[in-house]
């Protein structure tokens, strides 16, 4: 199991906490610190779909230029998020093909 995070997001320090208490092994991916892999990257945006796997709140989306905001799919949201992966909504955890985004009450039942 993966989950991408920052570690200075409290979200996701939230569900880490959360998930070590129940015990859930994982393999922490720090977004900012780490290179993220395309594949992995691709897996999240075709599982949750690319509204969801955008952090459309996040300063780094605020900044981007209208051209880069249109014409969204799941390649190009895949493209952006190489290039900007502060752009991933977090946490993002994936086990196989189970995938969730944020620390919302499904992502909760689905790994603790």
């Amino acid at each position: 199991m993966k989950v991408f995070a920052l570690k200075n997001c409290d979200t996701c320090r939230k569900a880490r906490k959360e998930m070590d208490t129940a015990g859930v092994g994982y393999e922490l991916v720090d977004v900012r610190a780490d290179t993220l892999d395309t594949q992995d990257i691709a897996a999240i945006v075709d599982a949750v779909g690319y509204e969801k796997a955008l952090n459309r709140r996040s300063t780094t989306w605020r900044a981007l230029d209208d051209p880069a905001k249109t014409g969204l799919d799941n390649v190009k949201a895949v493209q952006l998020i190489e290039a900007h992966p502060t752009l991933l909504k977090r946490p993002a955890i994936m086990d196989g093909d189970t995938v969730t985004v944020g620390w919302d009450d499904t992502a909760k039942s689905t790994w603790l």
